[in-house]
């Protein structure tokens, strides 16, 4: 049986990883709002506008989850700091990392639906 050793610079490896791609899906949801904002001042939405409204509340859930998410990296990454880089981290901070991990993955299967389903509306009024 082989045992993965997880070391805290791996561990904060993670996490500045993670942060740098959240940080980069703030700034596509703020291309999209302005993208959305440009949409509804040129053209009258019309029947489109409960779509537009609904993507316009999805920016401001997914915002808000991107803070939550950085919180708890950057609280991770304090923590993680203050111990030694070199040695074996111990089995509360790999647990505490699996579930920010798998908050992370939920994230970002979400994300990439909404992309997919926001870039399928700018088709339609570009």
């Amino acid at each position: 049986m082989q045992t993965e050793a997880v070391y805290s610079s791996d561990l904060t490896f993670n996490l500045e990883i993670w942060k740098r791609e959240l940080k980069f899906h703030m700034s596509e949801l703020e291309l999209f709002q302005q993208k959305l904002e440009e949409i509804t001042s040129r053209e009258p939405i019309g029947k489109s506008s409960l779509e537009l409204e609904s993507f316009q509340n999805r920016i401001m859930i997914e915002r808000d989850a991107i803070r939550k998410l950085l919180h708890r990296c950057r609280a991770k990454l304090g923590n993680l700091h203050s111990a030694d880089h070199y040695k074996n981290v111990d089995g509360q901070l790999q647990y505490e990392k699996r579930s920010l991990y798998d908050d992370l993955k939920h994230y970002i299967k979400l994300h990439y639906e909404f992309k997919e389903a926001v870039m399928d509306f700018f088709l339609k009024w570009v």
